[in-house]
């Protein structure tokens, strides 16, 4: 092999050899060396975003097939590391407060980051298994990174749990495939899979079961309000942006690239898991006091809505999941940010009924936060009305009519309960202040709330980055 046969991978070494150069500086530098390993982090999260967009364009091959990046493989790492480097920014101020600053946390999100983009680029199943695993063992070690914390070594541990059975379930489906096929790359199990066969469908259902635990769709998204709950807040907003991102990167390939002379098989599990998804996040939600458990249900939601574009299995499917993902993922962010401003003298508040009254305590936070509640709803004109729009038109193309009525139903419905929160600040008496929101945390809100506002304005670059990368796909 020579050099040029690394080029594709030249990210994921550079981000790998990061990590381990920090790790080495953090044990050596000890609690000192905390916020020079934070900002080291998040400049190599920037510095790999840009080698990504450095590589020659085309689709590259690297380790005799195994690994890939194409356009769709840009799109979705250029997010996932997006999502990465945000997280970093949001939890400065939060770890600072809570008296929880450890080096390691930075490190364990750069590992899990390298996972994730492992994952998106995954051509085989060991690989997609290798980059599945990465990502998951560091976000355990995050999810109870707050020792001393009940809640957050619980959320860990039903996270290290559920995560267990479910990769025994991925690993037991993709063993089957290989049995049935007699290859772990997706190009010869598309060419296998074409005479079809009840253990392959098998395997199917079993890998499917697997990625639905990792996106949290249901009927595998038990754990997501407890450990989003449970979990320190920067850690719940990380869970909920970059690494959905990869999980359903790797969702849509694998159905797309392994699969295709299959889909009416796999189409019928999406539409099922997707319907499935939607009426919970918008069912269970309404019922919720607490804010990062409503995340969470929201979140579930949001999986059905962007599963909705790869059950149409077109390359408008495809483009409409990229498009929601990159929307999602600011509207999260956004969100997020407010709920780590929800700091008061005597510590953090989760409480909805803490928002009472913000409009008047804190106009400009209350707007913003109002603003990501009815995207996150899909009111036109803001960003998130595009991103429903765009799953549903290709659902309605690919004729799958039920599912796209289904999806506005469940919308209108989960709109009620982001309409009770914007109530809450604008009509309800005022409560206790805030304390006054850090610096990091108004950049993310400004930027992600200015991209969600005016969006509408000059839509045309993402739509058609996102054309580009579901092409790349088929």
């Amino acid at each position: 092999m020579t050099a040029a046969d690394f080029l594709p991978a030249l990210p994921e070494i550079v981000l790998a050899l990061g990590a381990m150069g920090l790790l080495m500086f953090g044990v050596y530098g000890g609690e000192r060396a905390v916020q020079a390993v934070n900002g080291i982090a998040f400049s190599l999260l920037v510095i790999v975003a840009v080698i990504v967009l450095w590589l020659p364009a085309g689709k590259l091959v690297a380790f005799g097939g195994s690994f890939v990046l194409d356009g769709f493989a840009r799109a979705m790492k250029i997010l996932a590391l997006i999502g990465s480097a945000a997280a970093i920014v949001l939890s400065l101020d939060y770890l600072a407060a809570e008296k929880q600053q450890k080096f390691e946390y930075a490190i364990l999100i750069l590992l899990s980051t390298l996972g994730m983009m492992m994952l998106i680029s995954a051509q085989d199943l060991i690989a997609l298994y290798l980059g599945l695993e990465l990502m998951s063992l560091a976000l355990y070690v995050v999810a109870a990174i707050h020792r001393d914390s009940v809640r957050s070594t619980e959320a860990g541990l039903k996270y290290f749990v559920l995560g267990a059975l479910s990769s025994g379930m991925l690993l037991y489906g993709a063993s089957l495939v290989y049995g049935f096929t007699g290859t772990v790359s997706f190009a010869g199990i598309a060419q296998a899979a074409g005479q079809g066969g009840l253990g392959l469908t098998f395997g199917l259902v079993f890998l499917f079961a697997g990625f639905c635990f990792k996106v949290s769709a249901v009927p595998f998204h038990m754990w997501t309000p407890d450990v989003y709950e449970g979990a320190p807040t920067p850690v719940t907003a990380f869970f909920a942006a970059a690494p959905k991102v990869a999980g359903i990167a790797m969702f849509v390939r694998a159905a797309v690239a392994a699969f295709p002379s299959i889909a009416d098989q796999w189409q019928q599990i999406v539409v099922f898991v997707a319907i499935a998804s939607m009426a919970l996040g918008s069912f269970a939600a309404i019922g919720q006091h607490n804010i990062k458990r409503l995340m969470a249900y929201s979140s579930i939601g949001h999986m059905g809505f962007a599963l909705v574009g790869l059950a149409a299995g077109t390359p408008e499917g495809v483009q409409g999941v990229i498009v929601y993902m990159a929307i999602y993922l600011a509207m999260t962010l956004g969100t997020f940010a407010v709920i780590l401003s929800m700091r008061r003298r005597e510590g953090m508040v989760e409480e909805i009924a803490d928002l009472s009254g913000l409009a008047r305590t804190h106009p400009a936070m209350a707007f913003f936060l109002a603003t990501m509640l009815f995207s996150l709803a899909g009111i036109p004109p803001l960003a998130g009305f595009f991103a429903k729009y765009f799953v549903f038109l290709a659902a309605i193309k690919a004729g799958l009519y039920a599912l796209a009525v289904i999806g506005v139903v469940t919308s209108v419905v989960g709109a009620y309960y982001y309409l009770a929160i914007v109530k809450v600040m604008y009509f309800d008496e005022p409560a206790q202040r805030f304390e006054p929101m850090p610096q990091e945390l108004k950049a993310v809100l400004g930027i992600t709330g200015l991209f969600v506002l005016l969006y509408f304005v000059y839509p045309s670059p993402l739509v058609a980055a996102a054309e580009a990368a579901a092409r790349s796909l088929f």
